[in-house]
Parts: C-alpha cells; sequence; structure tokens
C-alpha cells in the first residue's frame, strides 16, 4: 500500500464531466409547521464541497495525486464558491464554455438524517460544447497527464464528438483513458482502458431488466458489456456486495466491500473510479487495483456528505483489518 502510494503522488490525472456544487444545510427540528404537515428545520449549518466530476478531482487529490478538471462553471457565486475549493486543494481547472448556472445540489440533513434534496441546473442543452471551442487546451493538457477520467452524471456536457476527440488525443499519447457512464445518455465509446458502472448501470449498458429477487446475472452482463464496448478492464460495483471484475467479457472474481460502517453513500462511485485509475496507471494489477479502491471507498461511505479519503486514513482502515 505504501509503494502504491509513492507512485500514485507522482501521477498527474485530468477529468472532464459534469462539475457541480454540492450544498449541505445541516439543521434540527422540534415541531410540525401548522402550514402543511412537514418538520419545521431551526437552520444551524451550511456547508459546501465539490460535487459530481468535480468530487472524483476532489478525490485524486486526496490520494496524493495531482487532479485537473475540465468542466462547466456558471458565473455565479456557486460557480466561485466552486473553483475556490477546488482551488484551494490545488487543483487546476478548465472552464469550458456555456450558459445557464452552475448545477448545485442542496441535502437538507435534520440530526444527521438526510429530509430532502433540492436539485438546481439549467437545460442539457446549455452545457453542451463544440470540440473545436477547447480542442487546443485539451491537446496540451492530455499530452501532460498520465490518464483521463470521463465522468458523466448525464447533465450534457460531455458528448460523442467530445469523448472521441480526447480518447483519440489520450491513444496517440498512450495514456489511460477511464469511463464512469450514465447509460441514459448512450455516449458512444470504445475500447476504454477501464469501465466502473454500479449493478443498475451495468445491467443498462449489457440491455438488461432487473429482474426482482433474481442473482445479478454477472456473465451475461460482463459478457454483453464487452461485446459492445470492449473495455480493457471492467470494474462493477456491487454496493454492498463488493466490486465485480471482468477481464475480456469474462466474469471474474468478487472483490468483497471492506467498509465496517455505512452512513452515507453518495460519491462512493466517485472515490472508486479515481482508486481504481490511479492504482492502475502506477502500474498495478486490476485485483490489486479493485482492493486499492475498494478499502478507499471503505472509509469514504463512513462519513456523513460527499467526501474524500487520504493516505494516512487509507492506511490506517487497511491496518486494523489486517
Amino acid at each position: 500500500m505504501k509503494s502504491l502510494l509513492k507512485k500514485i503522488s507522482t501521477l498527474h490525472v485530468l477529468v472532464i464531466g459534469d462539475v457541480m456544487l454540492d450544498h449541505y444545510i445541516w439543521g434540527d427540528t422540534g415541531r410540525i409547521s401548522p402550514e402543511a404537515p412537514v418538520p419545521v428545520v431551526d437552520v444551524q449549518r451550511d456547508s459546501y464541497s465539490a460535487g459530481g466530476a468535480a468530487n472524483v478531482a476532489l478525490n485524486l487529490a486526496s490520494l496524493g495525486a495531482k487532479a485537473t478538471i475540465a468542466g462547466f462553471f456558471g458565473r455565479d457565486d456557486a460557480g466561485k464558491r466552486l473553483t475556490g475549493i477546488l482551488t484551494q486543494r490545488g487543483i487546476a481547472t478548465i472552464s469550458t464554455p456555456g450558459t445557464g448556472s452552475t448545477i448545485v445540489k442542496t441535502r437538507v440533513l435534520l440530526r444527521r438524517q438526510q429530509l430532502c434534496r433540492i436539485d438546481r441546473e439549467s437545460p442539457v442543452h446549455d452545457y453542451a460544447i463544440e470540440t473545436d471551442q477547447i480542442e487546443p487546451s485539451f491537446e496540451k493538457i492530455v499530452r501532460q497527464v498520465d490518464a483521463v477520467i470521463f465522468s458523466d452524471y448525464a447533465k450534457g456536457l460531455l458528448t460523442d464528438e467530445l469523448v472521441a476527440k480526447v480518447t483519440g488525443l489520450a491513444r496517440e499519447h498512450k495514456k489511460l483513458i477511464a469511463i464512469d457512464p450514465k447509460p441514459r445518455r448512450k455516449l458512444k465509446f470504445f475500447q476504454p482502458d477501464l469501465i466502473t458502472p454500479n449493478r443498475k448501470e451495468a445491467l443498462q449498458l449489457a440491455g438488461l431488466e432487473a429482474e426482482p429477487h433474481q442473482p445479478f446475472p454477472a456473465a451475461e452482463v460482463c459478457a454483453r458489456i464487452y461485446e459492445q464496448y470492449q473495455p480493457k478492464h471492467l470494474v462493477i460495483t456491487l454496493s454492498e456486495d463488493g466490486m465485480l471484475l471482468s477481464h475480456q467479457g469474462k466474469a471474474g472474481r468478487i472483490i468483497p466491500t471492506m467498509a465496517r460502517e455505512v452512513f452515507d453513500v453518495s460519491g462512493a462511485g466517485d472515490t472508486s473510479i479515481a482508486a481504481l485509475t490511479l492504482a492502475l496507471a502506477a502500474g498495478a494489477l486490476l485485483e490489486e487495483s479493485a482492493q486499492f479502491a475498494n478499502a478507499a471507498a471503505g472509509v469514504v461511505v463512513g462519513k456523513l456528505g460527499t467526501a474524500t479519503v487520504t493516505p494516512r486514513e487509507l492506511l490506517d482502515y487497511v491496518s486494523t483489518e489486517e
């Protein structure tokens, strides 16, 4: 683990995707509103964090790597706040052209329990970009990095044209390519080094319907995804059931989850793809990379809210498992 973390500290990763600001309203309640049968929230504090693709970049930086994030940052208070959070962590930002407001997800929490979530975002087409507008910037940065992560949250920034162009540049310069997909967008990608869908997303990528109370059809899912996308590595996150590893369309080993307690799974997928990409880019084998990512996710789900993990936390966590 220490050796792998040392190699990771020398890496630089570019993340391209849908960035957002996570806003948390922390409060308490002791009464029901006379206007409607809902609790009255007495707000105690507000906190903010980077969400979506920006959280992938935060996880990369937290694990010791250098990160650059490309996404749409609106010219509003939320955009300034999000840029500030990333800059404070040493993450370089590339603001893509577009109109509209920064995506904000507000979660209201009462006594550490989520009451509701409020989303603010512009129409999907406002975030789409023409590759010729930013091609010089991407060509320069792809040369400098060790890996590229496409983080799709189905908000519209990633397009077939953009994915194809950046993938071509990454292959030309022999950079690792990782994709965290949202299958309902049906983006066209082919032969990435890594795909990291969750259970539901894997079924969608495979074109299968989830059967209630039936075991996950691992063999069929892996075969179908490989037939269509031909990833070098496929890692399907199965929540409490761990991670399913697949190579060349064959379902392989399931790495059991390392989570000891689960407070909040939001952002766990961001941690997983960040850790997997870093480990693979550092030269680790798939199983070793999955063990590393599994441990990182185990730390993160034990925290409340969108979170990251540091090398010290990871080393301490793993040492208690031995």
